[in-house]
């Protein structure tokens, strides 16, 4: 059965090329981003992980840990991330889990057979410190991943979590955000004492409140 948002994401213990894992221990109180690769030595997926080190800084600055699968071995894995630090000017600095028997592939249905029996969806999930998942995304094994687009979601997710905010069509980090309709009009100025702008009666705007 498929994951769904709110759903725990589901523990397991794996070996990895940073050691063996025990997912939800080595999240600990951190975010986390946990993406699929078809396979080792894909040139798309290359080029995904060398754009996932070269943001780690960002990744940290949000308290987020980011893990990939792939169903290759782990002695494939070591082998590729030579290739990957060489072509992508890099230095992978996340654990790759090896994941030959699909067993995780299996608890996060990340094999579609009507796409292909064999290989896994290019599927991420983005999970909270609670252990649920927050995100989900899948792409088509031909598409690569929007690092940035992820990097975006996590700030809203983050900032949606404290304040009582949504985020509009093509939001970033620093712009006005629309306060949720479950605050009254008259409490708006106690929580949010930026201001606001209203625009229509269930269309409320105020600065993001926590910068």
């Amino acid at each position: 059965m498929s994951l769904r948002l709110g759903d725990e994401a589901p523990d397991f213990t794996a070996n990895s090329t940073e050691g063996e894992i025990n997912f939800h221990e080595w999240l600990g109180n951190s975010w986390g981003v946990l993406f699929s690769h078809p396979a080792d030595y894909t040139p798309v997926c290359t080029t995904e992980l060398g754009a996932t080190a070269k943001l780690q800084g960002e990744f940290e600055k949000r308290n987020v840990k980011a893990i990939a699968v792939s169903v290759d071995p782990l002695d494939s894995h070591h082998s590729w991330i030579n290739d990957i630090n060489e072509t992508q000017n890099c230095s992978v600095n996340f654990p790759i889990l090896a994941d030959p028997e699909r067993k995780i592939a299996t608890l996060y249905d990340m094999i579609h057979p009507n796409a292909s029996e064999k290989f896994t969806v290019r599927s991420l999930f983005v999970i909270g410190p609670d252990k649920k998942i927050k995100l989900t995304i899948t792409y088509p094994a031909s598409t690569g991943r929007n690092f940035v687009e992820v990097l975006r979601v996590i700030d809203s997710l983050q900032l949606t979590a404290n304040f009582s905010v949504a985020t509009p069509a093509n939001w970033k980090h620093g712009e006005d955000v629309i306060i949720v309709p479950a605050v009254k009009d008259e409490d708006i100025a106690a929580k949010f004492p930026k201001g606001h702008t209203r625009i229509k009666p269930y269309l409320r705007t105020t600065p993001q409140p926590n910068l």
